[in-house]
Order: C-alpha cells, then structure tokens, then sequence
C-alpha cells in the first residue's frame, strides 16, 4: 500500500539527518495521499539510520492505523488536523532544529530581514499562542495543531506562501506540495533563523526588509509572471 509515498517519506526523514536538522529523534515527515485519504508517517521513536520504507506507519484522517506494525509518531494528531485544514499541502515537517526553535522557545517571530527570506516565506514566520492548560491535558498533539490553524485563520495568511510556524516553548512546523518540498521549507527556515539572529546580534537595531522589496522578490519567484529559474 502506498509504496512510492511511503519511499518518498522515508527519504524525506532521513535527509533530516543530511541537513543538520535533527539530533537523536527529534523530528519527524508526513506526507498524504489525498485521493485515499492516507496519511504516511514516520514511526515514533525510530533511528533515521534505522528506518526504511517497510517501517513508515500508514494511518487515515482520524488517526487509525491501515498498515504497519509500529507505532506512528507521537506527533501524528498534529498532522492530522494540519491537512484536514490545509487542504493544499501534501507534506508536513517537524523539527527541533536549533535556530528555528531559538525563536521558538523566545516566542519570537522569524523577521524578514533580507530577500533570502523573501524567497521563501512572504512575511515574518508567526508564533502562535500558547496551548492553555486544559489543552495540553485534553488533546495536547491535536491542539498544537488547533493552535497552529487559528493562528494563520485570525491573520488570513496562506499557508502556502508562508510554509512555516513557530510553537512556542516548543519547536517548528514546516509543510509544502510533497513529503520532499515540507524538508526544503524546514531547511529554508532553519537558514533564514540563523541569519537573522545573526543580523540582529550584529546590529541590534538592524531593520526588517523593506515590503516592495520583499514582494519584488515573492513576485519574481511564485507570482503569475515569475522569472526566476527555468520554464
């Protein structure tokens, strides 16, 4: 079942590693085949060196397993809601990657300091609020992913031209069109968090990029007329 996603997701996991992304479990890819429904998922607490395609847990919307003998990742019920709410991404990423969630555990949003970041995410990559104490105790999983859709609905942001969010006290998410393109958006994050860190220790009064330059720079990329790289 699913033999090419779940491929696709066991690279997608293991390139963690190659990217620097991760130390020991810290992390986890999904990716979704939506015309079945079924979500392909790393297994909870498996070595990235260790893991294959035959170890990917497969589950549908509500969290049921459909194949594999493992548990899936502890951090499934995020996903979860993350694609029922998010009804254009194909893959999803979570990482405890260093810089990224810096920001995170500073309850910082990731400013847009230089077109790096314009390339990537079209505006500051947000926090959202903290779970309350009866959410953590209730459904602590499905709620950081509740508190993660409330926070682009309040602003009306599209998660698609902004791939990312910070928990706070915890760590980020990343997503994108496929299992692969969610990594690229976490790769993405984690250099454009250690850039501006690095910006604002070096100035602190350093400013943010300026708006036409930043949407000069979305525009060029993924607007209607992009021109960036080859058609």
């Amino acid at each position: 079942m699913l033999t090419q996603l779940k491929a696709a997701v066991c690279r997608a996991n293991r390139r963690l590693v190659d990217e620097k992304l991760v130390k020991l479990t810290w992390g986890n890819v999904s990716g979704i085949d939506r015309k079945r429904g079924l979500v392909a998922i790393k297994p909870s607490g498996v070595a990235y060196d260790q893991l294959e395609p035959k170890h990917i847990v497969v589950v549908d919307l509500d969290g049921k397993v459909v194949e594999g003998d493992l548990r899936p990742s502890s951090d499934t019920p995020t996903h979860l809601r993350l694609y029922k709410a998010f009804e254009a991404i194909g893959g999803i990423c979570h990482t405890h990657s260093c810089f990224a969630t810096m920001f995170a555990q500073a309850r910082l949003p990731i400013p847009p300091m230089g077109t790096t970041h314009a390339d990537c995410f079209a505006c500051a990559v947000p926090v959202t609020r903290p779970l309350t104490i009866e959410e953590v105790r209730q459904d602590y999983e499905g709620n950081t992913g509740q508190v993660i859709i409330e926070r682009f609905s309040e602003s009306e942001m599209d998660p698609l031209a902004t791939p990312a969010v910070l928990v706070p006290g915890h760590a980020p998410f990343t997503w994108g069109a496929s299992a692969e393109k969610a990594v690229d958006s976490a790769v993405a994050l984690e250099a454009v968090a250690r850039m501006a860190m690095g910006t604002r220790q070096l100035k602190p009064d350093a400013i943010e990029l300026e708006d036409y330059v930043l949407s000069k720079h979305r525009q060029r990329k993924h607007g209607p007329d992009a021109y960036y790289g080859q058609r």
